[in-house]
């Protein structure tokens, strides 16, 4: 262990006209230095989180993060990208400064402003995600390419629908309680596992209650070196991480395997020293209900082909033996692209210091992370553990 998260924001996540890239970061950044208990002369580096790929006019954002105390003038400051998992990565990024001493306090911050793009735009601004050589010609964006990897999964293994549906409504449910949840309603077991006027299918078997939401939002948190946030009020510990980086083409892997998500879990969870069954809760990419069916046999939860036992039998469940998205997900909470992977360190870093009101596991000690970004092309794992 070589940093902690010592303190964080996170703004409800959701359409938010009045807001911009700009205030968003603003508000998440001076919240979470307030959290942290320290003043902005104590930040040594700043990373901000920003996938945009055309979603904000102002492309050029790292400097945004200034603008929340002038005392934050002339600190090094990075923007990073790595698609649906730039917040794990500028998460990551602020580690590795404070592991090779070039900094002890890191300010991280995730934001995304997607809600005032065209739905057109939206679609093409997304799939700059895939590798356009190979998917251009997809239609649906992102929910068309996984859209084609649910149907080959259903070939493969069997229709699914049933499973996906159970996700879709857990999500749903454990979000209602959720205060930063961008979509707070039960929505059930019958509205999502049926086809109606108010959810059509949208992509191959997957219908819009299988589909994540386009939001906006930012998130925060500070990090220290473990000597510093002994010294403070609260520390929430990396136990470990892990990045694992895919080839972009799906054509090049097998798509049904995540196999970059496998190797982010494996080699985290060694280095954690710990295994899948010690984790208190899981956080992982569901940005479609698809992608947590197969990150439940990336992770090793079941045998391959065999997701469908984790969500029937209830393992997954508030409750169950791995609680898999207590917040929600990203399909109720909302997927603002570069916030994500900071929203959910945060909702972690919460659950265990027992502060996430209404979605609280009970007696949370171990959280994993998993942060996707393309096809399971960006694999970010982290392991965290409470140590004051």
């Amino acid at each position: 262990m070589t940093a902690a998260i010592v303190g964080w924001a996170h703004m409800p996540f959701g359409k938010h006209e009045t807001e911009t890239v700009e205030s968003m970061v603003v508000r998440v950044a001076a919240d979470a230095i307030k959290h942290a208990g320290i003043s902005p002369r104590d930040i040594d580096e700043i990373v901000l989180g920003h996938f945009n790929a055309g979603f904000s006019p102002q492309d050029f954002t790292a400097s945004l993060v200034l603008q929340a105390d002038d005392r934050l003038r002339f600190k090094p400051t990075t923007r990073v990208e790595n698609a649906c998992a730039t917040g794990s990565a500028a998460v990551q990024l602020g580690l590795k400064s404070i592991a090779a001493r070039d900094a002890k306090v890191v300010l991280v911050v995730g934001v995304e402003q997607m809600t005032k793009t065209p739905g057109a735009e939206i679609g093409q601004n997304l799939m700059k995600a895939s590798y356009l050589a190979e998917d251009s010609e997809i239609t649906g964006g992102f929910a068309g390419v996984f859209g084609r990897i649910a149907g080959a999964y259903f070939q493969k293994y069997g229709d699914q629908s049933d499973a996906l549906a159970m996700i879709a409504a857990k999500n749903h449910k454990n979000g209602v309680s959720n205060p930063y949840a961008q979509m707070r309603k039960d929505f059930g077991y019958d509205f999502c596992r049926n086809e109606s006027e108010k959810n059509p299918y949208v992509a191959g078997p997957l219908k819009r209650t299988d589909c994540s939401l386009v939001s906006d939002g930012a998130a925060a948190l500070v990090l220290a070196d473990i000597e510093t946030a002994l010294s403070m009020k609260r520390a929430v510990a990396f136990r470990s991480t892990a990045h694992a980086q895919d080839f972009l083409p799906m054509s090049k892997r097998d798509i049904l395997a995540f196999e970059g998500c496998s190797v982010a879990w494996d080699r985290a969870l060694k280095a954690a020293g710990i295994k899948l069954k010690d984790l208190s809760f899981v956080e992982t990419h569901d940005c479609f209900t698809i992608a947590e069916l197969l990150e439940y046999e990336a992770m090793g939860l079941t045998k391959p082909g065999e997701g469908a036992v984790a969500i029937k039998e209830g393992w997954t469940q508030m409750g169950g033996k791995l609680p898999v998205n207590p917040s929600g997900g990203l399909k109720a909470k909302g997927h603002p692209i570069g916030a994500t992977g900071v929203s959910m360190h945060v909702l972690s870093a919460m659950q265990l210091c027992n502060e996430a009101d209404g979605i609280q596991v009970k007696d949370a000690k171990l959280a994993g992370i998993f942060n996707m970004g393309g096809a399971a092309v960006a694999n970010y794992v982290s392991v965290l553990e409470r140590i004051k």
